[in-house]
């Protein structure tokens, strides 16, 4: 009895030591630590609850009950744990209420903090974060978004103080660390932004890409930075051309001069920028702003009809930018990002002057040589302007054409490009339509067809295909633009060649807006099928074997025009995608029209061509086989001519095995059915076979399907 009192009383002590702990946290001034202990309080009420008497502190030793902490004045010797326990228990019920109340009103002021950033009122938003984090002191988000606002105001220290509290509220805040590298990339601590954002993509790999575009960041303003520290010392040591370069960018920021003045002095500048060290000179004495934001030479730059001497000097700045930018990725964001560029370069591209179209395609040439140019063409310019802009060029027969569909096809590679595209479809397609609706004869046939072959990739993406089959005017122009070129087939090959990969990519759009427009594409498929081009007969039956199947008509009118004779060809000498395509639109001839059945009866008199498919160790040709040879039975007494062949045991090969396409299987099992069907003697052979179960079997695809 003895050794359980003293059980109890250690228990007891145990647990008073904890309570003690757990007041003496909840009062803490860390908020992080504060919240812990409510937490761990409640926790331990709630398993008090649970196992009631049983576990409770209920200890008394001899008969002397230890009265609570409020009692201690007048029995120090004398604790009642049930009842500070209860007290303790009712202050954090009163806690989690008070916690409720104050998270409404937390959140309500992150709101309002919200909508004063969105303004751009970061005062107000940091006051508002404020007032939410005295309601919540372990809100995080509260904490993130205030660091955000002293950011934007260039208090980094009081950011990245910010920041550390949010992760003591959650040490794997990431939005923490992306503010954390921001600020200390703002204090050119650049090793130390680099760990915060690698901290990132550690807690989450998921945002590899997005920290290594940070990243990236961080490499570029600390690359700029040392050329910075470079160009000064040159600078300092009385260097000849960097002194020039100074004197020279400020007598050119003088205003009110003549055009020629300042066209005289930028092409001087020009010759100066050779290296680094005149680039960096040109951005540290605000070159991009001096020169575009002078009146005269704005006036020269946005002026619709220039004379001479304004089509001088945009020549010439068009010259200059070059020049800085070449190599120099600092520069290059910040031409990009001048906000008179987005509006200028389309404008400048669409120029009147030959030599003005030259300069604003070189200097945008020279920007997407790069993944940081193509990344700020793609993310500041007006990329509808753009495209149009770019596309203009296919009415020259020039170099210009193929240099201007060279640069969008970098452009369209990247991932950004196709974001922006599938988010922009609806007013980009009107300008594709229009591509497709130029006379092959009066555009750059290698730029047209390169153009089409960029709207064949970008079709690759649902959405993008969806909207595109959904454009009546489109498909019609696909068709328009098809039928020119059997003017020539041979000069127009390659378009023709792109064109029929984009329309295959439409057909993957199922069912088809218009079925009027899937027979006319059928048709001038059948025509093709007559050229002498590999490639574009293959991809001329690519588009058939998905267009055929919508009209018994067009079917019937492809058996008349010979098609199965052409695609059996296909099969004995054509490669494994021209099969794929061969075998698929057999299946479907045969599938509705006896015609096709008998020529292929005719052509293929012992199936060798299908059986050897079916031999095959491709699922898509030995399924569409299968199917193709159920077909064929149906014609008069063919069955019967197969009854000292091994078809049955090929057959049941199929249905029995175990292909990852159900296809094969149930295509299969069909073949079987209808030659047992068609000559009664099969069933007698698929019976010592035990074919007749793994028939049944098959059923259950045929049941799936």
């Amino acid at each position: 009895m003895a050794d359980d009192q003293e059980k109890d009383l250690q228990k007891f002590l145990k647990n008073v030591d904890e309570i003690t702990t757990l007041i003496q946290e909840m009062n803490s001034d860390d908020p992080v630590i504060q919240q812990r202990a409510v937490q761990q309080t409640e926790e331990r009420l709630m398993l008090m609850e649970e196992a009631g008497e049983e576990d409770g502190c209920r200890t008394a030793l001899n008969k002397t009950t230890i009265s609570p902490p409020q009692a201690a004045a007048q029995n120090t010797n004398e604790i009642n744990p049930e009842a500070f326990l209860a007290s303790l228990e009712k202050d954090a019920k009163e806690r989690a209420k008070r916690r409720r109340e104050n998270k409404v009103l937390a959140d309500a002021l992150k709101e309002k903090g919200n909508k004063a950033f969105a303004k751009g009122d970061y005062a107000a938003a940091i006051l508002s974060y404020s007032e939410g984090l005295d309601k919540m002191k372990d809100m995080k988000v509260l904490y993130t978004n205030r660091a955000q606002a002293y950011i934007k105001l260039g208090e980094y220290q009081k950011a990245l103080a910010d920041c550390d509290w949010a992760l003591k509220c959650d040490e794997k805040c990431t939005k923490a660390y992306f503010h954390m590298g921001k600020a200390h990339l703002a204090l050119k601590k650049y090793s130390v932004s680099r760990q915060c954002y690698q901290k990132m993509s550690e807690i989450n790999p998921k945002l590899q890409t997005q920290v290594k575009e940070y990243l990236h960041q961080v490499d570029l303003q600390e690359k700029a930075d040392l050329q910075e520290k470079k160009a000064r010392e040159l600078l300092d040591s009385k260097n000849s051309t960097a002194v020039t370069t100074k004197n020279l960018l400020e007598t050119l920021s003088k205003p009110g001069q003549a055009p020629l003045f300042y066209a005289g002095g930028i092409e001087i500048l020009t010759d100066l920028m050779k290296d680094d060290a005149e680039q960096t000179l040109f951005r540290m004495h605000n070159g991009f702003s001096s020169i575009s934001d002078n009146e005269v030479i704005r006036r020269c730059l946005s002026a619709a009809e220039k004379d001479v001497i304004e089509e001088t000097v945009c020549v010439t700045i068009l010259k200059l930018w070059q020049a800085v930018c070449r190599g120099n990725e600092e520069n290059q964001r910040l031409l990009v990002l001048h906000p008179d560029t987005a509006r200028l370069v389309p404008s400048l591209l669409t120029s009147k002057v030959m030599a003005i179209q030259q300069q604003s395609l070189a200097l945008l040439l020279q920007l997407s040589q790069t993944e940081h140019g193509r990344s700020l063409v793609i993310s500041h310019l007006d990329l509808t302007r753009f495209l149009e802009a770019l596309l203009s060029f296919l009415d020259f027969s020039d170099k210009k054409a193929s240099t201007a569909i060279r640069l969008l096809t970098d452009l369209a590679l990247e991932e950004r490009f196709q974001v922006w595209f599938q988010a922009n479809l609806p007013g980009v397609l009107p300008i594709l339509t229009g591509v497709l609706k130029r006379d092959p004869m009066v555009t750059d046939s290698s730029a047209l067809s390169r153009c089409i072959a960029i709207m064949g990739n970008l079709s690759a993406d649902a959405a993008s295909r969806r909207h595109m089959a959904a454009c009546e005017e489109f498909g019609d122009a696909c068709l328009s633009l098809l039928a020119k070129c059997e003017d020539d087939r041979d000069l127009y090959r390659e378009i023709t060649y792109t064109l029929l990969g984009l329309v295959m990519n439409l057909c993957l759009q199922v069912p088809f807006s218009s079925e009027v427009w899937a027979m006319e594409l059928s048709r001038r498929c059948l025509s093709l099928l007559n050229s002498q081009d590999g490639g574009i007969l293959t991809r001329a039956a690519g588009v058939l074997s998905r267009t055929l199947s919508c009209s018994q008509k067009t079917i019937k009118e492809a058996v008349r025009a010979g098609v199965v004779r052409k695609m059996i060809k296909f099969l004995k000498t054509g490669g494994q995608t021209a099969s794929h395509y061969a075998i698929k639109i057999l299946a479907i001839c045969t599938n509705t029209c006896c015609d096709a059945r008998e020529e292929i009866v005719r052509l293929d008199k012992k199936f060798s061509v299908l059986l050897n498919l079916l031999s095959s160790e491709d699922e898509i040709l030995m399924g569409n086989a299968a199917l193709c040879l159920g077909n064929c039975m149906e014609v008069p007494s063919i069955a019967s001519s197969m009854l000292k062949t091994d078809l049955v045991q090929v057959l049941l090969k199929l249905a029995g095995g175990d292909s990852q396409r159900t296809a094969v299987q149930l295509n299969a099992g069909i073949a079987l059915g209808k030659l047992c069907t068609a000559e009664p003697r099969f069933t007698a052979q698929l019976r010592e076979l035990h074919g007749l179960e793994i028939l049944n079997s098959t059923m259950k695809y045929l049941n799936d399907s």
